[in-house]
């Protein structure tokens, strides 16, 4: 069946996976696919078109999704009956609405995987969420509907090693179910562990297994630190712009933020010495490298200095590394570096393998990580143990460091690519670290001294996702920047959209909507 033909010009086209949808939603609404009518298998369908059986397969998988196909295994992919009907009218708006909750009615577009075509039916029913801290922290996870996802923190779904995956959770089924039937270890699963343990002394750091527990995601390992070593009035210094989950939690635990300015390499130190001086902070938090939001590192000296300021003025310095796994190149390590008990040490596999597993890990002195062990018990028992052993098999199989390797050089495509057409567009860059996930831009004036968030509202109604700056900012303040997940940045539509807002030159605030559409 001849009804797709790829693009493989990286720079303009679409991912292939969003081809192969539209492709196949464009055939069937021109019925040149018909209801019953079988597709090819996954491995001659990407035999056919030079494409990966793993980029078809998630193209299928989300033409499943939307109603689209229907498939039976053993059986193969077919055009579903109710194809060609839009899916408001197949279910009802009061159903679609339901789906949607808080959040906003959602379009055939949708897909479980969190990808989603442009083009796809039902578009012209999709209604914006509102934007707001709220929903980035909560519903944003929720909400697959969004075509063009620029503002998001993770990698495209077609990215992952979804091979190594099944295999490794194939792996994980055999287990003989006496060794899954208790809660396992309060430290998390020892094979894990010491894997953590040996990685770590590739960077330079020495530690055991009991210097590392397991948590489920980054996050609750902030939220263990936070809760063993602080007290509620206790000043923390933050960076600005800063790690936008870091804001609620530490509201939620009545900590007090001092902020700190953040550049292209590094942290304010006279701006940290102040804090220290005048407030007697208790802890600093601090991305080292491929900093979310900006995507900066902190340079050798800059990091030195950070050190030098928590030894003479004695505060602990907590250390979010989640993203080092997709720097190609060496970065300071805070906790290498720094005398024991200085740094508490806090990572994942969230940015590489995948979000949906949540195992990340907390390292520290020994006798902090038993108290932290007994907090972690406190709030929720021990950390799933199937999630973690999937992850160790992942690791495991041999397959990991190519796995990144490929991450890292797509990204590093997509770091030139975007900036290319950013600097096309007039848009001011922070900093260029060609790895990572993140840009951190803002447009020519008169957006640049504000408006990210009226740009982001606008943007949003067009089906575009873009971040504003006041969502990682301590005083959510509006300073005109915005995070940009280059592996989502370089869908032409945003560029469009962007194009046209800076050539309308229309002032923050103002009402001339119109001049865009």
């Amino acid at each position: 069946m001849q009804f797709f033909t790829p693009v493989r010009n990286r720079r303009g086209a679409e991912p292939l996976v969003d081809q192969v949808v539209a492709a196949v939603e464009k055939a069937i609404r021109g019925q040149v696919l018909r209801p019953g009518m079988s597709l090819p298998s996954i491995r001659e369908f990407a035999r056919a078109h030079g494409l990966s059986p793993y980029t078809v397969s998630a193209a299928y998988g989300r033409l499943v999704a939307g109603n689209w196909l229907l498939s039976r295994p053993g059986s193969g992919y077919w055009v579903a009956p109710s194809a060609t009907a839009p899916l408001a009218e197949a279910s009802g708006a009061k159903r679609a609405d339901a789906r949607a909750g808080p959040i906003g009615r959602r379009s055939s577009v949708t897909d479980e995987a969190g990808g989603a075509s442009a083009t796809g039916r039902g578009a012209a029913s999709w209604t914006p969420p509102r934007l707001g801290a709220a929903w980035l922290l909560s519903d944003v996870f929720a909400d697959h509907s969004i075509p063009i996802k620029s503002g998001c923190g993770w990698l495209p779904p077609e990215w992952l090693d979804e091979a190594g995956l099944r295999q490794s959770l194939r792996q994980v089924s055999r287990t003989p179910v006496n060794q899954l039937a208790g809660y396992g270890h309060p430290y998390g699963y020892f094979p894990l562990r010491e894997y953590v343990a040996q990685a770590m002394a590739r960077h330079g750091m020495a530690v055991s297994a009991d210097q590392v527990l397991l948590t489920q995601g980054a996050g609750q390992g902030l939220d263990i630190a936070i809760r063993c070593l602080l007290r509620p009035g206790d000043v923390i210094a933050v960076e600005s712009p800063c790690y936008a989950n870091i804001l609620p939690t530490l509201r939620l635990a009545g900590m007090q933020m001092r902020a700190i300015p953040r550049d292209a390499s590094g942290l304010s130190i006279e701006a940290l010495e102040q804090a220290a001086r005048d407030r007697a902070i208790k802890a600093l938090f601090v991305n080292t490298v491929l900093q979310n939001p900006t995507g900066a590192s902190l340079s050798m000296h800059n990091a030195f200095q950070v050190l030098q300021l928590a030894e003479r003025y004695d505060f602990r310095i907590i250390e979010d590394d989640v993203s080092r796994d997709l720097l190609p190149d060496l970065g300071p390590l805070l906790a290498a570096l720094a005398p024991p008990g200085r740094v508490v040490y806090l990572s994942g596999f969230s940015k590489s393998i995948t979000p949906s597993m949540r195992v990340g890990y907390m390292i520290g002195d020994a006798r902090f990580v038993r108290e932290f062990a007994e907090a972690k018990m406190a709030l929720a028992l021990t950390t799933p143990a199937l999630m973690e052993r999937t992850v160790y098999q992942v690791l495991r199989q041999g397959r990991y460091h190519a796995h990144l390797a490929r991450i890292q050089a797509r990204l590093r495509q997509a770091h030139d690519e975007v900036c290319a057409l950013m600097d096309e567009h007039g848009l001011e860059i922070h900093a260029r670290p060609g790895a990572g996930l993140f840009l951190w831009a803002r447009l020519p004036d008169p957006w640049r001294t504000g408006g990210a968030l009226q740009l982001a509202e606008m943007a949003l109604a067009d089906g575009i996702w873009l971040a504003p700056g006041s969502y990682f900012d301590p005083g959510q303040a509006d300073t005109g920047w915005l995070r940009f997940n280059v592996a989502y940045s370089r869908h032409p539509a945003l560029w469009k959209f962007i194009s046209k807002t800076v050539q309308a030159g229309m002032l923050p605030g103002s009402k001339q909507r119109s001049l865009l559409d």
